[in-house]
């Protein structure tokens, strides 16, 4: 009798995209990051590497190199825009964008492969915008406000309105280098992890 199992391993090529773009989000950290308005979360290039890794990877790997990336820097490594690590992160106004970042990954990701094997460029700005600009600021906007405390939600979410612009750029940006990706290098595409999944018979 044969049957699928219901667990999908882990092959060394899904490990080494996953570590590949936890190291993307770091790297995208070195050029630093602006405060625009005195803002107390800063504007970086870093969430370009978590829309790529939805976009790219699918929701699980791309969550999964995001949240890498979270466990390394909480670890202690300064890996955050300005060189930032370490627990104090957690308690900053921006955990609730950190918190949003695996989330906004994953709903890119579980989006993106909708389409898949061709991912649309206009598909891509929609998984992208979806994922990489609501699901993060509605996890961010509220969890600043809390931890400002003195500052309300529509104040932040004004704030917020700040990052709009660069991150509307870093969404076209994402949306075309996945759709890229995915008719260049079909490896890497969620699908091709499904179908490493071996039948066991028995």
């Amino acid at each position: 009798m044969s049957r699928r199992s219901g667990r999908r391993p882990s092959s060394a090529r899904d490990l080494a995209l996953v570590a590949v773009f936890a190291a993307l989000i770091a790297v995208l950290g070195l050029p630093g990051a602006l405060s625009p308005f005195g803002n107390a979360v800063p504007i970086t290039l870093q969430t370009l590497g978590v829309m790529l890794a939805g976009s790219v990877l699918g929701w699980r790997r791309g969550a999964l190199a995001v949240l890498v990336f979270l466990l390394l820097t909480v670890a202690g490594l300064p890996l955050l825009a300005g060189g930032r690590g370490g627990l104090a992160v957690l308690t900053g106004p921006s955990v609730g964008y950190l918190i949003g970042w695996p989330l906004g990954a994953a709903v890119t990701g579980w989006l993106v492969e909708r389409r898949l094997p061709a991912l649309p460029v206009w598909w891509g700005v929609v998984a992208n915008a979806l994922g990489g600009i609501v699901v993060v600021y509605a996890v961010g906007v509220p969890v600043q406000a809390a931890v400002l405390g003195t500052s309300t939600v529509v104040s932040v979410a004004i704030g917020a309105l700040a990052f709009l612009p660069g991150d509307a750029v870093k969404v076209v940006v994402a949306a075309v280098v996945a759709s890229a990706v995915h008719r260049g290098y079909p490896a890497a595409s969620p699908l091709a992890e499904r179908d490493r999944v071996p039948t066991r018979t028995r």
